[in-house]
């Protein structure tokens, strides 16, 4: 069908749908379509409609923020095209389409003796917003993040059409792409980098520290391992502040790998593979009172996590899925947080900088914030598009309740203090940075929008995040 007839075809059918992101903090009122093909993407994209107000597509929902919603205008649910295309196990290459999930990615690859090189915090991302969002894990340090994996992708423009996209041929517009927030294309088919399984298990060294200070100090030795991140408690009083329970590992050696389980039926278990698709053991239900969860409660929480944690352990065999995917063994986890929802803040701060880090630790302390989980992690070397978030340094994510008195205040605070040391917030996470604040933090958006007026000159593609920071290229 060529872009005439595409235009003047019936916009595709859709839904009305309040749809928000993960941390269930903001509400938007879209037109949800769930495309069957490339051609019905197309036609999305080729809708011309007065009453239009843009395409964004969406996968699982995961993102905390905005990013994809698009409030009057149209959303395309990518979720259906899930299909894994083909395996590759003598190149070590996977193809699949846009709303394969991380879990069903590692399912079908541990059958063919293969691995994703790199994972995210939950199973539930789509391919698509792997890419979009150019997701690390705690492997950055040694493998960087999704960029550096990514073969190839197919891609739905509003100004081009279909577009087969390679670092080699286009890399311009390639790692525009990867980090850029669905806002250069639409996603429809990926080629990745896999590498060799030997067993689904990790070989874990465990260490817990007293605070802030040892913490920072081991994080900061030189780091042999593989995989590295650091549970810290920041409800701890005092000189406690920042404890932590650091985990390092290494992928399990077949011959050192725990025998198989029996079947779940019999044992209760599940040999570590299936894990990769099996639902949760429990869900929080909906309605769930945010008053559960209070400071002194987790304060109490993490109290006890921390002393139940051995000082030093070295060794210990644990499967992959629990090991990459903590969060996930609880169903629905976000409505925790109650109707109010929460914010995760993740932000980086150059190697070089750590005075500007423990200056961050400061000021949480100081403004009181109620930091439920906090997760820290090294970034190696920065490699990808403009907007790509990991720089080489330190990562801190924290979740913080989204009705906490003076939060957003705080968190501006945190943004001046960040972005004046060369550090920056990622925009997966993000419901609230300002536009001056992602100037500072992002210096070569001027490459982003050269390459969106390339692709999407009419500003087809939006989204409530581009709108928020400026990142659509149309008027607001």
């Amino acid at each position: 069908m060529s872009a005439a007839e595409l235009r003047e075809s019936a916009p595709l059918a859709g839904a009305e749908r309040t749809l928000h992101g993960w941390g269930r903090t903001a509400s938007s009122r879209c037109r949800v379509i769930a495309p069957h093909g490339i051609e019905d993407v197309l036609q999305a994209l080729a809708s011309r409609s007065p009453s239009a107000s843009g395409v964004i597509a969406r996968g699982a929902g995961r993102s905390y923020g905005d990013a994809a919603q698009n409030d009057g205008g149209a959303v395309l649910d990518m979720t259906s095209l899930d299909r894994i295309v083909s395996i590759d196990s003598e190149r070590g290459l996977v193809t699949a389409q846009a709303g394969a999930t991380v879990a069903q990615l590692m399912a079908q690859l541990s059958a063919h003796g293969l691995t994703l090189p790199v994972v995210p915090g939950t199973r539930h991302v789509t391919l698509a917003g792997a890419i979009a969002s150019d997701i690390h894990g705690k492997n950055h340090h040694r493998d960087g993040a999704l960029a550096r994996h990514v073969r190839s992708l197919t891609l739905c423009t509003p100004a081009h059409g279909v577009l087969e996209v390679t670092p080699e041929d286009d890399p311009d517009l390639f790692y525009a792409t990867l980090g850029g927030m669905g806002l250069t294309g639409v996603i429809v088919q990926a080629t990745l980098r896999a590498e060799p399984l030997a067993c689904p298990w990790v070989a874990a060294d465990v260490d817990r520290t007293e605070g802030l200070a040892q913490t920072l100090e081991l994080m900061g030795a030189s780091e042999r391992h593989r995989y590295s991140v650091a549970w810290l408690d920041l409800l701890a009083d005092g000189p406690r502040m920042g404890r932590a329970i650091v985990s390092r590992a290494d992928p399990l050696a077949a011959e050192m790998a725990p025998p198989p389980r029996r079947p779940r039926r019999a044992s209760g278990g599940a040999h570590p593979s299936e894990t990769f698709s099996r639902k949760p053991a429990l869900e929080v239900p909906h309605g769930f009172p945010a008053a559960l969860l209070r400071p002194a409660s987790m304060r109490a929480f993490n109290a006890l996590r921390w002393r139940a944690t051995p000082r030093r352990e070295r060794g210990r065999a644990l499967a992959l899925a629990p090991y990459f995917f903590p969060l996930d063994a609880l169903g629905e986890w976000n409505r925790l947080y109650g109707p109010a929802g929460l914010i995760q803040y993740q932000f980086v701060i150059p190697t070089g900088q750590e005075r500007a880090l423990e200056r961050c630790f400061q000021l949480m302390r100081a403004r009181r914030l109620p930091v439920y989980l906090a997760v820290f992690k090294r970034f190696g070397p920065a490699f990808g598009g403009p907007l790509s978030f990991p720089l080489e340094g330190w990562t801190l994510a924290i979740d913080l309740p989204a009705a906490a008195p003076g939060l957003r205040a705080a968190l501006d605070e945190l943004d001046e203090l960040i972005a004046g040391c060369g550090g920056r917030v990622y925009l997966t996470k993000d419901i609230r940075l300002r536009r001056e604040a992602l100037t500072a933090m992002y210096p070569r958006l001027e490459r982003f929008h050269s390459q969106r007026a390339r692709v999407d000159p009419e500003g087809i593609l939006r989204s409530d995040l581009g709108r928020r920071l400026g990142l659509c290229g149309v008027a607001q």
